[in-house]
């Protein structure tokens, strides 16, 4: 913890000769603090502080309830007044006319520094998120049940009208059994490895309706016998999706659900499907996008400078998409409709509360979940906005959206006179505003990553991982590394400076090596040439190396061919790739001479 504690006083001092303030007051405070409070302080204190501050930036005045943890002197907090001072007015609190954009970037640099750090929080936050999990679910079947059948034909039409032209062609990409399913990288419920999952030949009687196992889990219909073994489950017998907790921060864990083999196949190829409907279709590639959220960034930007756009956040997303609001949907399209439902899980075990009937759609951790989420709340924002208006969403209405509407996951963009209606809107089908992470009053916009002030990018730098202790930490050395190059981007160079030693201290090769550079070494304006490659001709750098490798998992005979057939037309296969597959269990460093140039 203490080279953590350094490396904020070391960006502290520096932010403060940036803004030019002294920060020698705000210094002793924060180790006054940490010293009661510990990690706590920098985790969880400091980014509350940044909330409050952002939610002064879109209130336009620092209101009375908020940064209740410190002390106040006039209008302003006593910690970091010397920035506060040049955003707000002193005695009322009121944001300035012309506030520094420079203050507002380090205020936030410094509180939000540590917001994302992955550390494991205690097992009573846990038990709480599982807690948390279960309760949703149970709100959902609660609140799906009052929905009125007139507003989810409503809701329906909408889709229709948006997204017609995507789901046309997702229907028809599923009739025709043009499916790319795969399997991912990532654990599944059973602990399956990533060979041995090609020749799993289990299956289940609702897939089996719709996505007919024949046409995906034996090589060709010469292997005929290999079909005969497939296991068919019934829906009492399928395996529920295996929740679990993953480190995120110490105020909470991230909770997923970790999808047996057979539905994470399936739901692979729906998302390939969704993905090519949405890039086949001019329409719907306006209001949504799998691939990027640089046009959400663009128009959170847009909308910061000009003030009509508002930055709208989910809490939950996921987990509150029901099921009941998904058939409605696709109600008119009848082959993605009975895939989707097919592929999706029904049921969860939740560690201290068993099994459970899912009345969500999807968790986090299903292929489905995210482009269907989109197109949820994409169409509930076109309900919101046509609302605005006084009426039903009409295709005039849904050309006059472009441009004003756009989502990404649970991110959302929408015109400031619509928020209203977005919001009720959003909550009539049971989902919750995350107001913490919403803005439309003043002009500070978050969205996807970006975050932007009148106009100005005032996005930050997060640590993501501990600082290294040994060579042996190579995790976070690689997290340090990265930490450090984006900090240069920024100019931050005192707090590059403190990386950098503590990385020299490791005893590893640690050259200067090109912006933008893949290899692990410091950015700067050119690189180190330490040898030459008589062969390639290009200059030699002796650095660190990421050594990674699969685990031993060999697969031969029907499963390979299965294997080969499905991933033939994506990307190329490594040589070994029916010898070793899966996540390397450990990463290790290695110094190795490298092209400097890469």
């Amino acid at each position: 913890m203490k080279s953590l504690v350094a490396f904020f006083a070391c960006l502290l001092t520096e932010s403060g000769k940036r803004c030019g303030t002294s920060t020698l007051r705000d210094e002793a405070y924060a180790r006054r603090r940490i010293e009661h409070e510990g990690l706590e302080f920098l985790t969880l204190t400091l980014p509350a502080f940044g909330k409050d501050f952002e939610r002064s930036l879109d209130q336009g005045r620092i209101g009375s309830g908020l940064f209740k943890p410190f002390r106040r002197r006039g209008g302003l907090p006593c910690f970091l007044s010397g920035f506060l001072c040049q955003v707000f007015d002193r005695s009322s609190g009121c944001i300035l006319d012309c506030p520094s954009v420079d203050a507002i970037k380090e205020i936030r640099q410094l509180t939000l520094l540590f917001s994302k750090i992955c550390l494991p929080c205690s097992s009573e936050r846990v038990e709480a998120a599982f807690t948390a999990y279960v309760e949703c679910d149970e709100e959902v079947r609660q609140h799906e049940k009052g929905i009125p059948e007139e507003l989810l034909a409503e809701f329906s039409r909408a889709a229709l009208l948006a997204f017609g032209g995507a789901f046309v062609h997702a229907d028809a990409l599923v009739h025709r059994m043009d499916l790319r399913p795969r399997h991912g990288p990532g654990s599944v419920a059973d602990h399956t490895s990533s060979n041995a999952r090609w020749d799993r030949l289990v299956w289940t009687d609702r897939l089996e309706r719709i996505i007919p196992a024949g046409e995906f889990l034996i090589p060709n219909w010469r292997y005929l016998e290999r079909h005969d073994s497939i296991s068919l489950l019934g829906p009492d017998q399928e395996p529920p999706v295996r929740v679990v907790s993953v480190s995120k921060t110490l105020k909470a864990p991230r909770i997923i659900a970790i999808e047996p083999v057979h539905t994470q196949y399936a739901q692979q190829a729906l998302l390939d499907v969704f993905v090519r409907s949405i890039q086949a279709d001019d329409n719907a590639r306006v209001f949504l996008d799998f691939s990027s959220a640089e046009p959400n960034r663009s128009m959170a930007r847009y909308g910061s400078s000009q003030g009509h756009l508002a930055t709208l956040d989910l809490s939950e997303a996921s987990d509150r998409v029901s099921l009941r609001l998904v058939g409605a949907m696709f109600d008119r399209f009848p082959w993605i409709r009975e895939a989707l439902l097919a592929s999706r899980s029904m049921a969860a075990e939740v560690p201290g509360h068993g099994v459970i009937p899912l009345a969500k759609f999807a968790s986090m951790g299903s292929s489905t979940c995210f482009p269907v989420e989109s197109f949820v709340f994409a169409t509930i924002a076109l309900m919101g906005f046509a609302e605005s208006h006084g009426t039903r969403l009409t295709p005039a209405l849904v050309r006059e959206a472009v441009g004003q509407v756009r989502v990404y996951g649970d991110d959302i963009i929408v015109p400031v006179h619509s928020v209203p209606s977005v919001i009720g809107m959003l909550e009539a089908f049971g989902l919750k505003v995350n107001t913490d992470k919403s803005f439309w009053t003043g002009r500070f916009r978050e969205s996807c990553g970006g975050d932007y002030y009148d106009g100005h990018d005032v996005s930050i730098v997060k640590v993501r991982a501990v600082f290294p202790r040994n060579r042996g930490d190579a995790e976070e050395i690689v997290s340090t590394i990265a930490l450090r190059n984006l900090l240069w981007e920024e100019g931050y160079w005192d707090s590059v400076s403190f990386i950098d030693r503590m990385i020299m201290k490791l005893g590893l090769p640690y050259p200067r090596v090109v912006r933008g550079s893949s290899l692990l070494g410091r950015w700067d304006f050119d690189c180190e040439s330490e040898s030459w490659d008589d062969e390639l001709h290009v200059p030699l750098v002796r650095v660190m190396a990421l050594v990674a490798n699969s685990p031993s998992d060999p697969l031969d005979g029907e499963g390979a061919l299965v294997k080969w057939f499905v991933l033939k037309r994506g990307l190329p296969l490594s040589a070994d790739h029916l010898s070793n597959a899966g996540r390397p269990r450990s990463v290790r460093i290695k110094p190795r001479w490298m092209n400097a140039l890469l």
